[in-house]
């Protein structure tokens, strides 16, 4: 080349199959372009760009269209004593949503016990790594609410109790190395014994819901949501408790605090776009965490 300035436009067509960017505790998934120039008698001039993949997680399809219920009972016991039984049921509308959307919970809780309990919803993030035959949990609560207490005898309806989705990153589920799923689970703390759990799973993804004016897919002659939680949907979404309080296993005993109020701000009043931004150009919200050793 002689001297002067010289450009020379590079295109390249990304694979179809990519995982979305992610930055996780013991893995990653991250993409850049490198460019090399080679001068005679001279080092090599490397320069180096990042830059973000999302992948497109479709919603507007069957599967993740679908309804998902669950249920689950438990006898509370003390000192092998016997002190009644507490069950619940819930139900969401699809199992696919978007960040920013909110996800209304139809729950009942039914109070047999001696003592008053208290039902509490939250959405869990597990981060998957594996790696020569070794596989390594982490999980994270995005999100969480709490019910009023439900007396002794009593029962607790929800009908339509809203959990608003802050921005967090799509669900990776084609990956071979790094996983990252969500669920919503349902807890009944219930004094004196281990607490209640029914989990529902959940996808995260990226093309939201078609607009039910415009919608084209064969899904639409399917599949209808409900709007009439609508009304019922707060301003601003519920502080979260801490994960100890929400959920009580094996695996998972300290305490995990969710993201406060400041952090998530407009950002979850913003279209589905202004989600991408935060996604690229800022760190992650600060969740606490739980590892599990493989």
């Amino acid at each position: 080349l002689q001297a002067g300035r010289h450009e020379f436009p590079f295109t390249f067509q990304l694979p179809e199959t990519l995982a979305t960017s992610f930055e996780g505790k013991h893995g990653s998934v991250r993409y850049w372009v490198k460019a090399k120039l080679h001068r005679p008698w001279s080092t090599v001039k490397k320069v180096k760009k990042e830059f973000t993949v999302i992948e497109p997680i479709d919603i507007n399809t069957p599967a993740l269209l679908a309804p998902q219920a669950g249920a689950k009972e438990k006898l509370a016991r003390a000192w092998y004593c016997n002190r009644g039984q507490v069950s619940v049921t819930a139900k969401i509308d699809r199992k696919g949503y978007t960040p920013g959307e909110v996800i209304p919970i139809f729950a009942e809780i039914d109070n047999c016990t001696s003592r008053a309990v208290v039902p509490k919803a939250a959405i869990i993030q597990t981060q998957t790594f594996i790696a020569r035959g070794t596989k390594k949990q982490k999980k994270l609560v995005v999100t969480s609410i709490v019910g009023d207490s439900i007396a002794a005898g009593k029962r607790e309806v929800w009908h339509g109790r809203a959990l608003k989705i802050p921005p967090v990153g799509p669900s990776i589920l084609q990956c071979r190395i790094i996983q990252v799923e969500y669920s919503l689970k349902v807890c009944v703390d219930i004094p004196g014994t281990s607490k209640l759990l029914l989990e529902l799973p959940l996808v995260i993804g990226t093309i939201p819901l078609h607009p039910f004016g415009s919608r084209t897919s064969s899904v639409s002659s399917q599949y209808s949501v409900n709007l009439d939680w609508l009304s019922s949907i707060p301003e601003q979404p519920e502080a979260p408790p801490e994960y100890s309080t929400v959920v009580s296993s094996p695996e998972a005993e300290q305490s995990l605090a969710p993201p406060c109020r400041s952090e998530l701000g407009g950002i979850l009043e913003g279209p589905f776009f202004a989600y991408i931004q935060e996604f690229r150009f800022r760190p992650p919200p600060l969740y606490s965490e739980v590892t599990n050793p493989p």
